[in-house]
């Protein structure tokens, strides 16, 4: 398997124990650990046995050194992020929602050295030798314009290098407010509309399709997000004609600890779409009634998904494919902060036993 690669930034969550809200848990104890995107990404392909590649930059100090200690103890390479000898580590932070109560998230994130590093300053050539994909997200161009062209810098020398690119919409309404005066929607759909010619494989989902690409879909009148996946795939597939498969997640949300959770592939190169999980040939989600933290659940399903490509056995079939990243992403929402810590043989079992989390002994 080849190195896969993600690139974007790296963040400090900061946590409340368990149920607690900010006001208050503070002043008092707090959880510190390393989250972002791309970072749960290359994380969870490493934990499920793939090679990942980080790229990010940040502060040169032992907070970082201790965030890079993390990665390499997880298994990533981390050997090509940039230390700078000014500026700040992102944060966020986050509280566990409950029944009817929804998680919040707080950015601070202004000013960070990934925010205000160029594209030119990372070893790109160095970067992409022996790789067969990269993974970004619309999450990094909303940090400032600085990040915005870094990502597209680091999208096109991917494919002069002849990796494929994959692209998770991650459209987020609380950031992308570096140009004042402009809207969030329509400064996001500016810039990622710039990158969305060098993408291969997409992470979207209806709403993303009209608010980002500007797609006119006419779906029918009461469909679910199975029904309205292949208008999708084909409308981004016209407009974009570089897109060759759509990976769409589908939660629905009974209450904050209970949701409903499945998955669909269009693999658009041959009109055929994969949905999961099923029973007897019928879609039937997983039923989460117990959610630990729902925080990272669809970064576990991008980096599944990638790792489940690449993987001699499981790529072979797209519906095993697809089955891999829901079942996979389907444990995230059992295990504490961002990073998904479950092995290739947890997702198999997962998908071998019809959804129950039976006792291993």
């Amino acid at each position: 398997m080849a190195v896969i690669v993600s690139f974007g930034e790296v963040l400090a969550r900061i946590s409340t124990e368990g149920f607690y809200t900010m006001r208050q848990a503070l002043p008092g104890r707090v959880t510190l650990s390393f989250a972002g995107a791309e970072a749960n990404v290359a994380a969870s392909i490493s934990l499920l046995g793939g090679e990942a590649r980080y790229i990010t930059a940040m502060p040169d100090n032992d907070i970082s050194e201790a965030c890079l200690g993390n990665l390499r103890n997880l298994g990533v390479d981390e050997s090509y992020i940039l230390k700078k000898s000014n500026g700040r580590l992102g944060i966020y932070f986050a509280e566990t929602g409950a029944d009817q109560r929804p998680g919040k998230v707080i950015y601070d994130r202004e000013g960070s050295v990934f925010s205000q590093t160029e594209g030119c300053e990372y070893d790109w050539d160095s970067i992409f030798q022996g790789t067969s994909l990269l993974h970004v997200s619309g999450i990094t161009p909303a940090v400032s314009k600085t990040a915005a062209q870094a990502q597209l810098m680091c999208m096109k020398k991917a494919k002069e290098h002849g990796v494929k690119v994959s692209f998770d919409c991650n459209f987020r309404s609380k950031l992308w407010s570096w140009e004042p005066g402009t809207p969030k929607e329509k400064l996001a759909s500016r810039v990622i509309s710039e990158m969305m010619p060098y993408v291969d494989i997409l992470f979207a989902a209806k709403i993303d399709a009209e608010t980002l690409f500007g797609c006119q879909l006419c779906c029918p009148d009461g469909s679910t997000k199975i029904d309205e996946q292949p208008y999708v795939a084909e409308e981004i597939h016209r407009i974009y004609p570089n897109v060759s498969m759509l990976l769409t997640t589908m939660r629905q949300s009974i209450s904050a600890t209970y949701n409903k959770w499945g998955a669909a592939l269009y693999d658009i190169t041959n009109g055929m779409q994969y949905v999961s999980p099923c029973v007897d040939g019928k879609y039937v989600p997983y039923d989460i009634t117990s959610i630990v933290d729902r925080i990272g659940a669809g970064d576990s399903f991008a980096a599944a998904v990638l790792f489940a490509l690449e993987d001699e056995e499981l790529g072979k079939d797209m519906q095993t494919v697809i089955d891999f990243a829901t079942a996979s992403s389907c444990l995230c929402h059992s295990i504490m902060q961002d990073v998904n810590f479950v092995k290739r043989s947890d997702v198999i079992a997962l998908m071998k036993s019809g959804g129950h989390g039976t006792v291993q002994r």
